[in-house]
């Protein structure tokens, strides 16, 4: 089964969002805090399940840099100098899709870890 592979990508760094735009139509608006908390790396993930790790005081966490990884994939440079996740266009879209879902159980992570995430605003 194939997946949208993406048309576009878009770094808008002043608001410290990806956007991306699939060969469906299909397009999203991915913060960088949120692209960092779901880094496919074993830094974040683990090595196998359940051992996930989250991320904690990356609320103005920015992207410095976007490598391409052949014709499947990104490596995402953060300015907290994370970039070892290899965000294939799978991740990405799936990242895109399911963005309420991950975006919430990221907060209650955070919550259940004793964190207090501050406005990246302020």
């Amino acid at each position: 089964m194939s997946h949208p592979i993406p048309t576009e990508l878009n770094l808008h760094r002043l608001s410290r969002v990806l956007e991306i735009t699939f060969d469906n139509g299909e397009s999203f608006k991915l913060p960088a805090e949120y692209l960092r908390a779901w880094s496919p790396s074993a830094e974040v993930m683990g090595h196998g399940p359940g051992q996930r790790k989250v991320p904690i005081g990356i609320e103005k966490v920015n992207i410095d840099q976007i490598e391409p990884v052949g014709n499947y994939a990104i490596t995402i440079h953060f300015d907290d100098g994370h970039n070892t996740g290899i965000y294939s266009w799978e991740t990405l879209y799936n990242l895109g899709k399911n963005y309420e879902e991950l975006w919430n159980r990221y907060l209650e992570e955070l919550k259940e870890a004793g964190y207090t995430r501050k406005d990246p605003e302020s």
